[in-house]
């Protein structure tokens, strides 16, 4: 999506993988926390954020995928783009039955050479355990593990759930139905964020931050 609409994609996930696998001094303090599926304390990931905002250029559009996952977290959001005097624009709200998050999670694999992803059910390699790209072994990450995923639901229901009151309250939450295809679920985006409606079934929401 940020392609399309020519934004910066921010992804916490992104930025705590890289972390660990160069072992910095972040990396190490979060990777435990990650492969129990725990949130990694606010004081890291606030940081690690607020460091990646200050790299973003002149342009300060960009989409923030994974963050904030708690109030606290949403809180220091506010303080950082206030400080920046950058508005929050929009916060994606995508909803998906908790057993397809399960599904769609605990398929995606990742080649240990270069890192492509891939899913074993909706995008499965052409030989089963090896990268279509490069002939690399994939693996199953330790946080798309299902008990790894089942585990971090559990968090999401005390730590992040909250967020959707947060930011209705202020007239920015945007909830999406995320079921379907990528193609369709991505569609859905771009109309909330042209004005559109996006329709909301039950499940777990994945909130996302964008400033465009």
């Amino acid at each position: 999506m940020h392609e399309r609409i020519g934004i910066a994609h921010i992804a916490t996930g992104d930025l705590l993988r890289a972390a660990v696998a160069g072992r910095s001094e972040l990396g190490r303090a979060a990777q435990a926390y990650m492969s129990r599926g725990e949130l990694v304390p606010d004081a890291l990931v606030i940081d690690m954020i607020d460091h990646r905002l200050q790299e973003n250029g002149p342009d300060p559009s960009f989409m923030l995928d994974g963050f904030p996952r708690t109030v606290a977290q949403a809180e220091a959001l506010e303080s950082m783009l206030g400080r920046q005097h950058l508005p929050l624009d929009h916060v994606l709200c995508l909803d998906v039955p908790r057993e397809e998050l399960v599904r769609r999670l605990s398929g995606r694999r990742t080649c240990t050479q270069c890192g492509a992803m891939c899913h074993v059910i909706f995008d499965p390699p052409a030989t089963a355990g090896v990268c279509d790209r490069c002939g690399g072994a994939l693996i199953q990450r330790d946080d798309d593990r299902e008990e790894t995923i089942r585990a971090r639901l559990v968090v999401y229901d005390t730590s992040t759930a909250p967020l959707t009151a947060f930011y209705r309250s202020r007239s920015l939450l945007r909830e999406i139905d995320g079921t379907g295809s990528p193609a369709q679920v991505f569609e859905r985006v771009v109309a909330q964020l042209n004005g559109g409606q996006g329709g909301r079934p039950s499940g777990g929401p994945a909130p996302t931050a964008a400033r465009s």
